[in-house]
């Protein structure tokens, strides 16, 4: 089953739930919000797709970080923790496909050739 991991109210989170819906391909959401960022999932996140693409750099959240807290997160092992303490940081949605595959953001033809 495929899960995807956001935050309900995220318009980018909208789209793909709704997507998975119209294409009819079971899913569960995993709400940051409600249930925090899973660190066993993010740890695999990290090392399936990079810091680079899970962090979230361009949203509210990370403007908001303090400076020197921007400036410490360099690599995987200085990402985690700010991840963990500010799920918003998250890059949405975050999928982990059946077949173990994790992909960060709404690619509607990149999912379409991952259930065909």
């Amino acid at each position: 089953m495929v899960t995807l991991y956001g935050i309900p109210n995220c318009d980018t989170v909208k789209k793909a739930r709704a997507w998975l819906t119209d294409h009819g391909i079971a899913h569960t959401f995993h709400d940051f919000k409600k249930q925090g960022v899973p660190e066993a999932d993010l740890d695999r996140w990290l090392a399936a797709v990079g810091w680079e693409k899970v962090v979230n750099r361009q949203g509210t959240t990370w403007r908001k970080l303090d400076a020197a807290v921007q400036a410490s997160v360099v690599d995987a092992a200085s990402a985690r923790p700010a991840l963990l303490a500010q799920p918003s940081l998250v890059k949405r949605p975050v999928v982990a496909w059946p077949a173990g595959a994790v992909t960060v953001g709404f690619q509607p033809d990149d999912w379409l050739a991952r259930v065909a």
